[in-house]
């Protein structure tokens, strides 16, 4: 069996935000000269562990938002999550932590895990299929979970301040701590759009043992072999009741994942039209794509879909509302979930 697994997606967005820290990210197409909107790999990779924490009825690890008192003024420096793949989705995820981090005794050098899934930035299915318009403001907001979400304020040395100290800043200064940064210059995104996503099974469950360039740090790989991780071939592979908890989970968000931080005023579901599963990425391109309309040349171009041999295609419903004449099944995401959770469990993660 192949160890990498591909995923392709195809959804509609209307009138909708791709709510991001550094605002609605775009970029022109070169072809069409158009702007096109775009959520980027980062967002649906958090998009899709989010999905995995919640099947799982689990919150995702902590991370640490760090506040730099210099003067009057509260800097923010970079948050840090735990590494530590006994969280799910830190496992799935990934992390790195450069050095110290700011704020915290613990030192150490750069722990760094690449995720085991490679996630393709959402973009336009085709420059005409999609469009952007109109600025909008929006905030990157925490303070639903403010105690899973804290907020540390540190001196310029990076010495934490003691709860008088701050007490004594935030009074005399008339300030306030938030868990909420606003993000502003934001458009509003429309159209068909595609993602890809692909899963690296080899390294899926497991973590690797190597200390010259580590995953992990002596004192966690010592907690996960007590913890009955198998050590196998320089790695150390996650317990198969882990796996097992894990997979159905996994599918499960890697189909129903949604853009939650999109804002109420902008909130637009991005129902999914049509799933693709293959473990040979050069096929994907063509189940799911879209052609220029051979009358009109560059002015109009059309959705398709299209089923071949290694490539399972799964359409919904809706994707008739945009490619006339379409086979569709309703229980098209559902039977998406099972391909992907039956392949995810044929691999043999211990080989």
């Amino acid at each position: 069996m192949r160890s990498t697994l591909y995923l392709r997606g195809l959804r509609q967005a209307d009138h909708t935000v791709f709510a991001v820290a550094d605002g609605q990210k775009t970029y022109r197409d070169p072809l069409t000269g158009r702007e096109q909107a775009y959520s980027s790999g980062q967002q649906v990779k958090r998009s899709i562990l989010d999905t995995m924490a919640a099947e799982l009825g689990e919150k995702r690890a902590p991370v640490t938002f760090v506040r730099v008192k210099e003067g009057n003024a509260l800097k923010s420096r970079e948050p840090w999550s735990e590494c530590d793949p006994t969280y799910p989705d830190q496992l799935v995820g990934g992390w790195m932590r450069a050095a110290a981090r700011t704020g915290d005794a613990e030192g150490g050098g750069v722990i760094k895990r690449r995720s085991p899934l490679s996630i393709s930035a959402m973009r336009p299915l085709h420059p005409l299929l999609a469009r952007v318009d109109e600025e909008k403001v929006i905030t990157f907001d925490r303070r639903d979970d403010a105690a899973n979400n804290p907020v540390k304020v540190v001196d310029k040395d990076g010495k934490e301040l003691s709860l008088e100290d701050l007490s004594e800043f935030l009074e005399s200064n008339n300030r306030t701590l938030t868990r909420m940064q606003f993000v502003g210059g934001q458009k509003r995104a429309y159209g068909l759009y595609v993602y890809d996503v692909a899963i690296d099974l080899s390294r899926l469950f497991s973590v690797t043992t190597d200390l010259a360039d580590p995953e992990l740090s002596k004192d966690v790989l010592e907690k996960l072999r007590a913890d009955g991780w198998v050590e196998k071939n320089g790695r150390l592979v996650a317990p198969q009741e882990m796996r097992e908890r894990l997979i159905p989970a996994l599918a499960h968000a890697l189909v129903h994942w949604s853009i939650t931080s999109n804002q109420a005023r902008t909130y637009s579901p991005q129902h999914t039209l049509a799933l693709a599963v293959s473990d040979r990425a050069s096929l994907l391109g063509s189940a799911i794509r879209a052609d220029l309309d051979e009358e009109s040349e560059w002015d109009k171009a059309l959705p398709v879909i299209e089923r071949s041999q290694d490539v399972d295609v799964f359409v919904t419903p809706t994707a008739r509302g945009v490619i006339a004449g379409i086979a569709a099944d309703s229980n098209a995401l559902q039977a998406a979930q099972d391909e992907i959770e039956k392949r995810l469990r044929a691999y043999d993660y211990e080989a």
